[in-house]
């Protein structure tokens, strides 16, 4: 496995050639035969793992009298930017409403640890996450968010995911609901398995900036008339030397909210949002997200920047509303840009599971913002 891949580096890869040559390429539709092919007995094991991310949440419950989402539960700043879509995108790229002409849209954005521990440690190496609500966003909109103009996007710091399709994410879901408190006995039982490299690999990543990591899709999306997977890579030189930096023991267990918290109250931030286009079904696989695309034969390709003003990250009042009321959900969106493959039919249920038992132990409403304005300070 390509370490730099999976401990999430800043820097952007290289694209092979130029947009033209790019252009010219033979990119696989989203609708063509063998993109998606749902396997047998999956809506039983999508429901098993909404039933297991429940357990989860009750588990932490109890210790924090206060229920969070089954998996990023732990909020390390919350911030408001834009999302610019240039007007001199390639034909292949100005695809959905979203890219298909120049663009300003305002974004709402929340850093988070992967786990369904809201008090893990910042010091123990895991899996970051980062997801946008991008609002002003018109166009063919799924039915559960046809009244509200928003797009949700959501990355994780590992380009693949270890929860590849149903069946694995019950397996290993189960597993760590098991052994979550005995490591040994859990990577005992992770040995036995033939993708033992990959379910591992998140104890291995980067410790280092939010602001300075790598983000991905892991998984596939519909982009009009193509197929993706995305990324969101830090560009200013601040954030690219951030990166340099390792959390080291001494640095307290919320370092990781600190550290982003004083990069934002003094600099802008900025990324680049690119997409790596579907090529080959037995090289780029869809229903299995166990496995990077390869970036020098798919190379990726800009599409647009996000970028933060200096501000507070850390606003206990945004932190709250968010966590309390706010989900973040890959099919409130455009059609155009439809969540794809086994990992993402599964998001359709489990997400709405989640935000449910949430909502109802916490005894909070789940309001879907229209405008920006709506979330706090």
């Amino acid at each position: 496995m390509n370490t730099s891949a999976v401990n999430g580096a800043s820097h952007p890869s290289q694209s092979n050639g130029t947009p033209e040559n790019l252009g010219k390429r033979s990119y696989i539709r989203w609708d063509a035969k063998g993109v998606e092919e749902k396997p047998p007995n999956e809506d039983e094991n999508i429901q098993a793992v909404a039933d297991q991310i429940n357990t989860i949440q009750k588990a932490q419950y109890n210790l924090h009298r206060h229920c969070y989402s089954g998996t990023h539960a732990r909020t390390h700043g919350i911030v408001k930017g834009k999302f610019i879509v240039p007007d001199d995108l390639p034909t292949h790229l100005k695809q959905t409403e979203l890219f298909s002409h120049r663009g300003e849209y305002p974004l709402a954005a929340r850093y988070s640890t992967e786990p369904g521990d809201p008090g893990l440690d910042d010091r123990i190496a895991q899996p970051r996450g980062f997801a946008m609500k991008i609002f002003n966003v018109h166009g063919d909109m799924f039915d559960v968010g046809k009244d509200i103009p928003t797009q949700d996007i959501e990355f994780n710091s590992t380009p693949a995911i270890d929860l590849a399709n149903a069946k694995v994410t019950r397996e290993i879901i189960g597993l760590r609901i098991a052994h979550g408190n005995d490591k040994a006995k859990l990577y005992e039982e992770l040995e036995k398995r033939d993708d033992t490299e990959l379910q591992k690999a998140r104890d291995g990543v980067r410790n280092t900036h939010l602001e300075s990591t790598r983000q991905y899709s892991q998984t596939a999306y519909r982009f009009g008339d193509y197929v993706i997977k995305y990324c969101l890579v830090p560009s200013s030189e601040t954030q690219r030397k951030l990166y340099e930096e390792t959390v080291r023991p001494e640095h307290g267990s919320d370092i990781l909210h600190r550290w982003l918290q004083n990069f934002h109250r003094q600099h802008e931030a900025e990324y680049l949002f690119q997409v790596q286009l579907l090529e080959n079904l037995e090289d780029q696989p869809v229903e299995y997200a166990g496995k990077s695309w390869d970036t020098e034969k798919y190379p990726w390709q800009t599409v647009a920047r996000v970028v933060f003003p200096p501000q507070e990250s850390f606003d206990f009042e945004r932190k709250m509303f968010w966590e309390d009321h706010i989900r973040v959900d890959p099919w409130h969106g455009l059609k155009s840009l439809q969540p794809l493959g086994s990992p993402n039919r599964l998001r359709r249920v489990v997400y709405p599971a989640s935000s449910n038992l949430r909502h109802k132990m916490n005894a909070r409403k789940e309001i879907n913002v229209k405008s920006i304005d709506e979330i706090p300070n």
